[in-house]
């Protein structure tokens, strides 16, 4: 397993730009590949996809190769890769999509750990045909949420779990299979928010026993759009609005519009990147996904601990990420500074620890922050030693008592 952080680090061009990024839970940095990527695609012809042309060739290629990509990352079947503009918008046509099946009465689950945009599509559908929204809640001490927190809230007319698979706020992982399993006992289907997970961890989507995962692969190298993964015949049982001469066949019923060729061009090459990360993995692409992010969970807990132990020696830090599965993003708040003097005093030293609650809004009101959330520090493939001891520093001097 080897993970050179300094040849990974080469092939970022912002990172020229001097700033020690921590901002990736809102979205990475784009390494040079996936920027070629997107300018090949737009410098060769591109048209409608088809099969007669070149511009209609290309776009079929890019389609058709993205989807095997992202299969090969999520663990999924490419003919159950979705496309839209974003994980909001493709979460909110799926919750229109199945509310349509709803009747009064009903039951829909939410946490109040999720980002809400796991929460007000599924809390909006349910309004308009009368279903019932059942919320799960987590332990704001500890930052867990349980399986149990989930078998609470559940009954015989559950018709939809909405969680997520890591928390974009304080990092927590709750254990998705065990919860799918409770949801389809009790009949009901799960919708997984992966934007911050997938970044993180590699996953297969039957062993998470997910009916849906919404991913977003600007959260993971690539540009911005959104990606649905669910079963062929899943997506077969659903029936979106769509344009009347649209096609039915799945999964491009579900795709509104003419795709983003370009963009896709991006994700493809995203995912390749990925699975370069360990130079000397071989095998399938899956294989080689394997090896990458084997590497990467390595280097990110070394910095993580890295992050911890500096964290530790300074005063006046509430953490407020305690699960104990979660990804290497922390959420802090101090007990004489505010987090966005925080933001401002870093930023004005080349490091990027952004501050809110990042549409985690229900998670930050139960930590008992408000609307206000905390100083967010999330880890990405690119960071290194260096970043982390600047972050400490940099936080060590704003914390300095002031002559």
């Amino acid at each position: 397993m080897t993970y050179d952080i300094a040849a990974l680090r080469s092939r970022f061009p912002a990172l020229a730009a001097g700033t020690a990024h921590f901002d990736g839970p809102g979205g990475t940095q784009t390494p040079r590949p996936v920027i070629d990527a997107i300018a090949e695609a737009m410098s060769h012809p591109l048209s409608n996809r088809g099969h007669g042309v070149p511009g209609e060739r290309n776009a079929e290629a890019i389609v058709t190769e993205t989807r095997a990509a992202l299969a090969d990352l999520l663990g999924a079947e490419a003919s159950g890769i979705v496309f839209g503009r974003s994980a909001t918008q493709l979460t909110y046509d799926v919750s229109r999509t199945l509310a349509k099946t709803w009747s009064p009465g009903d039951e829909v689950v939410v946490t109040r750990l999720d980002h809400d945009a796991n929460i007000r599509p599924w809390v909006q559908a349910a309004e308009r045909v009368g279903a019932v929204v059942r919320w799960a809640d987590f332990d704001p001490a500890t930052g867990e949420l349980t399986a149990d927190d989930i078998r609470a809230v559940l009954s015989e007319r559950t018709r939809l779990v909405a969680v997520t698979a890591a928390s974009n706020l304080i990092g927590t992982r709750p254990d998705i299979p065990a919860i799918s399993r409770l949801a389809h006992e009790a009949g009901a289907l799960t919708y997984v928010d992966g934007v911050h997970h997938t970044a993180h961890a590699l996953l297969d989507l039957a062993q998470l026993g997910a009916d849906f995962y919404v991913c977003s692969p600007y959260k993971f190298l690539g540009p911005h759009h959104g990606v649905l993964a669910a079963r062929p015949e899943l997506l077969q049982t659903l029936h979106p609005d769509k344009l009347l001469p649209s096609t039915e066949v799945v999964p491009e019923r579900f795709e509104l519009g003419t795709l983003p060729y370009e963009f896709l061009a991006g994700t493809r090459a995203a995912v390749d990147f990925l699975a370069g990360m360990d130079a000397e993995a071989t095998g399938t692409r899956r294989q080689r996904l394997e090896a990458s992010f084997a590497g990467l969970e390595a280097h990110e807990q070394v910095l993580r601990a890295q992050l911890d132990k500096g964290l530790a020696a300074l005063d006046g830090i509430t953490i407020h990420s305690r699960a104990a599965d979660r990804t290497p993003t922390l959420l802090l708040t101090f007990e004489e500074h505010g987090t966005v003097d925080a933001y401002r005093f870093l930023a004005d030293r080349g490091v990027h620890a952004p501050s809110g609650s990042f549409y985690a809004i229900e998670a930050s009101r139960r930590l008992g922050l408000g609307d206000t959330g905390g100083l967010r520090i999330g880890l990405a493939p690119y960071n290194d030693a260096d970043d982390v001891e600047r972050l400490l520093t940099g936080l060590a001097d704003f914390l300095a008592p002031r002559p």
